[in-house]
Parts: structure tokens; C-alpha cells; sequence
């Protein structure tokens, strides 16, 4: 048996593969994907980026809730996957997490600090994000008065995700796990701004997600606090009443929108010094929020100055 042959599926960032009955192997790829669309560039490291980044977070919150990571080890995999095949090892190194097989809810969790990206479009539109009204007069990446629970459902492949209300949550998964995912997804939040604010960035926001496992225990999936899942500024340059400068997709999707492209697939060619701008962005966010050097993580899959 090979990965080729437990090959489960695929999503815009991550290759998934079974192993056994209960769990799961998500390798991380270097694609990017913006506006539902997987873009024909490549971002040469990514998918070890955001692995680095979700194992830090996934230590920094392990009291909060539960989460799936087994293992980040090759070595971990059965020998009856990999064959001990040398190149497939060095290429699952830093870009692989062994996790526990969920039912994952059909819910995005997104949590809000500052006014942004759809949030401040809904604002403008009618004064609330999501059905919560805010005050008048509020500007593009101001602080909200405390963060928000702002749930999407997670629309089929090929389809856009689509903002909902909490009690559509609640009919989604029952009132009382709907409950316990805001209050998880709120703390989780507060935990990564936290953080973020000691490295000088800000987290205007960020999407989490869950599964259950067969004993009905909650547990954190996927990906956590990386720069695709989320939105990093720089505290010292933040200015509210204009859009910020940001250390995640947003230096791409600017520049997606200034073509005269349709946002459908394949999508453009991203030219040398987007991929070398999106490429410094991303690691500048790893290193500052976590205080690891990435050479050190590429070198020795270890996350450490």
C-alpha cells in the first residue's frame, strides 16, 4: 500500500490520506488559493509555514480544547505507506501532521477583533457584521468593542462558504454544541491576540475549525492562527480609517484584484516578486509570533530560535 492508494481527497491547500480507522495524515502543499480559487503559482515553503504554525499553536492552546495532532514525525507513519522511501520522507518533513479521524462539523468559526474584510463591506452596508449592530460612525480596522462570533457554513467544493446567524449554527449541531464552540473559538482567540500583541502584531481576525470524535468529545482540527486562516498587522504601522498592511493573503489578493481577471479558475500567474513578497510575509509572521527561526524549522523540523 502506498499514500497514492489511501489518497482521501484533496483541498485548496492540504492533501489528505487515511491511516487505519482513526486517523488522518494532512500534508500542507505550497498552493495558494484566493477567492475560492487554487492560483497555478506556487509559494515555495508554504505548506511548511503554516505546519510550523499550527503546531505552535496547537501547544499554546492544548488547555483550552482538544486537538488532533498525534504526530509531525514521518518516522510516526506506518512503514507500510512510505516504504521508508527516502524522498517521500524529506518531503512529508515539516509539512506533515498525523491527526485523529473526526466528523467535522459543518461550521467555519470565525472570530473578529477589528472591523475588516466582509465585516467592514457588511458595515458599511447597513451597520452590522452578521447581524450584530455596531455604532455609528465606526472605520475600516477599528477595534471592536470585544471580539465576535461571525460562523459560516461550510459550503460543498466548488461553492462559496456563506456568512449565518448563531441559531442557524444551533440547528446545524444542537444548541448546546453550538454553545461550546463560540466559547471555545472566543477563548481560543483572545489566547492568539494575546500572544500576537507580545510580538507586536495584531489578529483582526481568524477562522477555526472542529470535528467530533466517535466518543462525542470536541476536538480542533485543520489548520490554527496561520496567515492563510488569518489576519496579522503590524501593531506599530495600524491605522484605523484605511485597510492595513498585513502579513497574510491580502498582499495577493490586492494584486488579484488590480487584473482584469474574474475570479474564476485557473486564475494568473503570480509574477516573481509577489511570490518572493508573499513567501518574506509569511515567514516574518512565524518568526515574530513565535520567536523560532524558520531556517531552524526547514533544517531540523524543530520549532526553536
Amino acid at each position: 500500500m502506498s499514500l497514492a492508494e489511501v489518497f482521501d481527497r484533496s483541498g485548496k491547500v492540504r492533501d489528505l490520506y487515511r491511516v487505519g480507522d482513526d486517523r488522518l495524515l494532512l500534508v500542507a502543499s505550497d498552493r495558494l488559493s484566493a477567492f475560492d480559487v487554487i492560483l497555478p503559482t506556487t509559494i515555495p515553503d508554504k505548506g511548511r509555514i503554516l505546519t510550523g504554525f499550527s503546531r505552535f499553536w496547537f501547544a499554546q492552546t492544548a488547555d483550552l480544547v482538544g486537538n488532533h495532532l498525534l504526530s509531525a514525525d514521518p518516522a510516526d507513519l506506518p512503514e507500510s505507506l512510505t516504504h521508508r522511501d527516502r524522498a517521500l520522507l524529506a518531503d512529508l518533513r515539516g509539512r506533515m501532521m498525523l491527526g485523529r479521524l473526526t466528523e467535522v462539523l459543518p461550521v467555519e468559526c470565525v472570530v473578529r477583533g477589528y472591523l475588516s474584510g466582509s465585516g467592514w463591506k457588511e458595515y458599511q452596508a447597513d451597520g452590522s457584521v452578521c447581524g450584530i449592530r455596531f455604532p455609528a460612525g465606526m472605520r475600516e480596522s477599528d477595534r471592536l468593542p470585544a471580539p465576535i462570533f461571525t460562523p459560516a457554513y461550510k459550503a460543498p467544493a466548488g461553492h462559496h462558504d456563506e456568512n449565518i446567524t448563531f441559531h442557524q449554527v444551533e440547528e446545524l449541531v444542537g444548541d448546546t454544541l453550538a454553545e461550546q464552540v463560540r466559547a471555545v473559538s472566543l477563548a481560543l482567540y483572545r489566547r492568539g491576540a494575546a500572544v500576537c500583541e507580545a510580538a507586536g502584531i495584531i489578529l483582526a481576525d481568524t477562522k477555526f475549525e472542529f470535528g467530533l470524535l466517535p466518543t462525542g468529545r470536541l476536538l480542533l482540527i485543520d489548520e490554527i492562527l496561520t496567515p492563510d486562516s488569518s489576519r496579522f498587522w503590524d501593531a506599530a504601522t495600524w491605522e484605523p480609517g484605511r485597510p492595513q498592511a498585513s502579513y497574510d493573503k491580502q498582499f495577493v489578493r490586492d494584486w488579484l484584484e488590480a487584473q482584469p481577471w474574474d475570479k474564476t479558475a485557473p486564475g494568473p500567474e503570480l509574477p516573481e516578486e509577489v511570490v518572493a513578497g508573499t513567501r518574506a510575509r509569511y515567514v516574518e509572521a512565524y518568526e515574530r509570533i513565535t520567536g523560532a527561526s524558520f531556517a531552524r524549522y526547514l533544517q531540523e523540523d524543530v520549532i526553536a530560535p
